[in-house]
């Protein structure tokens, strides 16, 4: 389980670095600092799915977790959501530390 923890980690963190290089690329092209939002990337990549989140979350859960928590997370660069996830699941997923002192009698 831990292993794949730490793939999935991986992947978010290199996933986060592409966009972090794509969004620097578009900043320098354009003049001006600009980052791709994850409900613009949310958008992107699942479509009509991803509009059709709002009715679903407001009728089954509750509407104000739609208004002011959603709508605030979506608002979140792609790049530091994929970086910050990505890094915790590593984090996660490491190897525990042994514990201080060897013992050499048994």
């Amino acid at each position: 389980m831990r292993f794949l923890v730490r793939i999935l980690g991986y992947l978010l963190v290199a996933g986060g670095f592409v966009v972090l290089l794509t969004d620097g690329a578009r900043s320098i092209a354009n003049s001006a600092l600009r980052f791709t939002s994850l409900g613009e990337t949310s958008l992107a990549l699942f479509g009509e799915r991803f509009r059709q989140l709002q009715p679903a979350v407001e009728r089954n859960l509750h509407p104000l977790l739609w208004d002011p928590v959603l709508l605030h997370l979506m608002l979140v660069p792609t790049a530091l959501a994929g970086l910050l996830l990505g890094f915790l699941l590593l984090w996660l997923g490491a190897e525990p530390k042994p514990l201080i002192g060897i013992v050499t009698r048994r």
